[in-house]
């Protein structure tokens, strides 16, 4: 969803002049967006991917304040400074989670909470990632043709669920660290990048017929690995593909030092200045996380990442997101977590405050 400060102005203004906030005391969603340590109108996205919440519910998972008050995991977000979530969407898990029925329940929660929604497409019935990108079993057979016609499809039927139940993501991700492409063979980047990038089409053109005013973002890992990112975006430029956002993943745990968060920092932020000089997009980290049980060094990593993201040229640092903070207990054999094991937030949260 696009925000007009113009628009927002204005109304501020009414309600200030004519006193209808003065009877009935309510909630500003879009003033708990602003980011008030920022001098600039635009709204700098703080946030999460909380696409494990339902199943860490189901499975007998509370979560806590630090006061120990019992709180809805997007709300006890929110009460941290966080104004953004991120949810992923499988096609068909075996299991049912990450489908569009829960992708649905969580996105009504954030939507409830004013929250801002970027919705991330892996193209797979389960994790898409650089060393996995498995086609859907319904698509296994597809031909090439036929197999755009499903991004497609999938797209546009997912989103289309959102809008009938007045949900507008601001970003949507057309596939999930794609480092070498999607859906392979068929989209594998080092096979064939035309591939890679008509399936990109797919999913975009599905995005804008939807919602036209959503951010289309592309997103790799390692996002201070500045060859990878070059190549896959000369790569899709050179065959006509469309984005408007890079997005990416930094965990200093897979920096060439491993955890060596500040140099994992400085090559990100070098990455992303490159990116944005070099293809004039908007860039975003929208995944990012360190050890939970370090949650000094995390604070340290994730304010260092945030400033640095607020200062790509141009203002085109767009937010940054953490994978599955509320991970705890070793929730899935998951340690990167910003949780302890009573199920409160870790001072590593602090920095989004």
């Amino acid at each position: 969803m696009k925000i007009s400060f113009l628009k927002i102005s204005l109304v501020v203004i009414g309600f200030v002049i004519f006193g209808i906030g003065s009877s009935c005391k309510q909630t500003n969603p879009i003033e708990d967006l602003k980011d008030t340590t920022s001098t600039v109108t635009a709204v700098f996205a703080k946030g999460a991917d909380v696409s494990w919440v339902t199943e860490m519910e189901a499975g007998g998972q509370k979560f806590y304040n630090a006061s120990g008050t019992e709180m809805e995991c997007m709300a006890l977000l929110k009460s941290l400074g966080m104004n953004t979530i991120r949810l992923r969407v499988w096609v068909n898990p075996t299991n049912g989670w990450n489908n569009t029925a829960d992708l649905l329940v969580k996105a009504k929660r954030a939507n409830a909470l004013g929250m801002r929604i970027m919705i991330d497409f892996h193209y797979s019935d389960t994790w898409a990632d650089p060393s996995n990108q498995t086609k859907p079993v319904a698509w296994k057979n597809l031909s090439f043709t036929d197999l755009k016609t499903a991004v497609g499809n999938h797209t546009s039927e997912v989103l289309n669920v959102l809008k009938t139940n007045n949900i507008k993501p601001e970003w949507v991700q057309v596939g999930n660290e794609t480092s070498n492409g999607m859906l392979w063979t068929d989209g594998k980047a080092s096979v064939s990048m035309k591939n890679y990038a008509d399936l990109t089409n797919a999913g975009y053109d599905a995005v804008k017929a939807v919602f036209p005013t959503a951010k289309v973002i592309v997103h790799l890992n390692n996002g201070q690995n500045n060859s990878t990112f070059r190549w896959i975006f000369d790569g899709l430029k050179a065959n006509g593909a469309k984005w408007d956002v890079i997005g990416m993943s930094v965990y200093p745990y897979w920096y060439k030092t491993q955890n060596d968060w500040q140099n994992c920092n400085i090559d990100c932020l070098a990455n992303m200045n490159d990116m944005v000089a070099r293809y004039g997009t908007e860039v975003m980290i929208v995944e990012c996380g360190m050890s939970w049980d370090n949650p000094g060094a995390c604070k340290s990593f994730l304010t260092d990442l945030i400033t640095k993201t607020k200062s790509v040229s141009g203002k085109k640092g767009l937010g940054v997101l953490y994978w599955e903070p509320e991970c705890y207990n070793n929730w899935q054999s998951y340690s990167l977590g910003a949780f302890d094991n009573a199920g409160k937030p870790t001072a590593a949260l602090d920095a989004f405050k």
